[in-house]
Parts: structure tokens; C-alpha cells; sequence
């Protein structure tokens, strides 16, 4: 793979990011996961494949670094959305999965 292929990965990665971001906005968590599907086989892709044959030109390099810092400010603006939103759900799900075994263990004590 050569450097401009390489480069244009990592801004679909940078575009993806961006979707995910927007749908973590607006609370849309299927697009979200199925985003971060794309996402996960794009950086895969970049994983097989990030060894330059050439060694990036300063310009290159440094249009490199700005996407990095871009797809990385978008993945840290996503999970301080989905970080409390994920809290808030183990909490509903704990919450809830109490609320059960008691009333399994205390309901079939209950006369009425």
C-alpha cells in the first residue's frame, strides 16, 4: 500500500469518527455501533498495512498527525457521551436485575 492510500484511510477513519460522533450527539446508538463497526475495519486495514514503503514528506507527515489528533479528539468527545450514558444503564440494568431476585425470592412468599 503507498503513503496516499495510507493517508486515505485514515481520513475515512477521520469521516467515520466524525459520523459517530454526531450520532452519539443525537443519542442514536445503532448508527453508533454499526459506525464503529466501519470504523474497527478500517483501522484494521491500517494495522495490516501502515508500513510505508517511502517514509512520509514533511507535508504528508504532518497531514497524517492532523487527522490522528482529529480522530482521536473525536473518540474522547465520544466517550465522554457514551461513558455516563453506559453508567447509567449498568446502574438500570444492576437496579433492575435486584428488583428481580427479590421479587423471586420474596414474591412467591406473598400471599394475596
Amino acid at each position: 500500500m503507498d503513503n496516499q492510500e495510507i493517508i486515505s484511510i485514515y481520513e475515512t477513519v477521520a469521516d467515520i469518527t466524525d459520523q459517530m460522533l454526531a450520532a452519539a450527539r443525537t443519542g442514536d446508538w445503532e448508527q453508533l455501533a454499526a459506525l464503529e463497526s466501519r470504523c474497527s475495519s478500517q483501522v484494521e486495514i491500517l494495522k495490516r498495512n501502515d508500513q510505508p514503503r517511502e517514509p512520509l514528506t514533511p507535508t504528508a507527515r504532518e497531514h497524517k498527525t492532523r487527522i490522528i489528533k482529529k480522530i482521536l479528539e473525536d473518540d474522547r468527545q465520544i466517550r465522554n457521551i457514551t461513558e455516563p450514558w453506559m453508567a447509567r444503564l449498568s446502574k438500570m440494568m444492576n437496579s433492575a436485575g435486584t428488583e428481580r431476585k427479590l421479587a423471586q425470592a420474596y414474591g412467591a412468599n406473598q400471599t394475596g
